[in-house]
């Protein structure tokens, strides 16, 4: 249990955790789920450019993560924001698939980031997903009022100067780099889970915004440990600890607010 390879994954998935439970609650306070979903898919081909490249699959994640962000704030101008996030998807997966046909044999390291590889962490590797992870708390920390005033009243925020466009750009931004240094280390799937499921039953138990953040990361970081934890224990897959959990926690979250007055 505390080999070297499980203590990084650990770490590093201890800071992943903390990063979705933060980006999470605005993910679910701003009804972006299925942007949250989007995204990592989005950015998965990525993986596929790279290798037929022959470059990081880091550059290509955070390439396709950018690409998937511009295109849906623009067609979201013109279309439902759920729309244009179905019809970048479509497109990015089918970039993907081209590229992963153009390789000519079969990329192992593209298809495991669907699930992530978090027992072949190395340290060198927790280093840049600390400073990432450090930069968008930073970001949220400072831009806290300003896009929890737009998410909660976008009018009111409009007569104070606060763009919804710019807000909803940059919050994308945000939940494209948590996606992009994420993917490789717990894949596209449980990425999503940890941003949705911690948050969304934070907000079920408390209508205070900074006391839903701290909960989520709070819900987020236990869900990750007792998944490694059981998934260690009985050798089934991480992600499928962490799906689980998170649907768990959600629903006894639903279940107390019904005898709970939220505070």
């Amino acid at each position: 249990m505390f080999a070297s390879y499980m203590i990084n994954g650990w770490i590093m998935a201890t800071i992943i955790a903390v990063v979705a439970g933060a980006v999470g609650l605005f993910v679910v306070l701003r009804g972006m789920s299925f942007a949250a979903h989007a995204l990592p898919l989005g950015a998965f081909p990525g993986a596929a450019a790279a290798n037929l490249l022959g470059i990081s699959e880091l550059w290509g994640l955070i390439g396709f993560s950018g690409l998937g962000v511009i295109g849906i704030t623009q067609l979201a101008q013109r279309q439902r924001r759920d729309v244009a996030t179905a019809l970048m998807l479509m497109a990015l997966l089918g970039l993907g698939t081209l590229f992963l046909s153009l390789s000519g044999h079969y990329a192992q390291g593209v298809y495991a980031l669907l699930f992530g590889q978090l027992v072949s962490v190395s340290r060198a590797e927790i280093w840049p997903v600390l400073a990432l992870g450090i930069l968008i708390i930073a970001a949220l920390g400072l831009g806290f009022r300003p896009l929890l005033l737009n998410t909660l009243s976008p009018d009111l925020a409009a007569t104070h100067g606060i763009s919804a466009g710019r807000a909803d750009f940059g919050f994308l931004a945000l939940v494209g780099i948590a996606t992009a240094m994420a993917l490789p280390v717990v894949g596209a799937l449980l990425v999503f889970s940890l941003m949705i499921g911690p948050a969304a039953a934070a907000r079920s138990l408390t209508n205070r915004p900074a006391t839903a953040l701290l909960l989520s990361v709070c819900l987020a970081v236990l869900t990750v440990w007792v998944s490694i934890a059981a998934a260690y224990i009985s050798d089934w897959p991480t992600g499928f600890f962490v799906g689980t959990l998170a649907a768990l926690l959600f629903a006894v979250a639903r279940l107390s607010r019904r005898f709970h007055r939220l505070p």
